[in-house]
């Protein structure tokens, strides 16, 4: 998982030492779950299927913005979406 947070998203990390990499996060919200958001979710969506990773489905209007889950290794899936509401950036 964190080869995939620092090869495919390409967030800004430290090494804590032995590999073990620390984050800084990109906007994202939390409910449950974590979701992560982008300013457009068809090109995001073909830059990171062209890294690797899969989606289920196809982006779709939550209302709240447009979004698709990713699936990542081990089973793990994070949402994606570009937001209609205020950001923290």
């Amino acid at each position: 998982m964190r080869s995939i947070l620092r090869d495919v998203f390409g967030w800004h990390h430290v090494d804590a030492g032995d590999g073990w990499l620390i984050f800084a996060l990109p906007p994202a919200q939390v409910r449950r779950d974590l979701s992560l958001m982008c300013d457009d979710i068809h090109a995001t969506v073909q830059e990171l299927q062209r890294k690797g990773l899969e989606f289920r489905g196809e982006p779709e209007d939550e209302g709240f913005g447009i979004g698709v889950t990713m699936l990542l290794p081990g089973g793990a899936e994070l949402f994606l979406y570009e937001p209609r509401h205020e950001t923290a950036i």
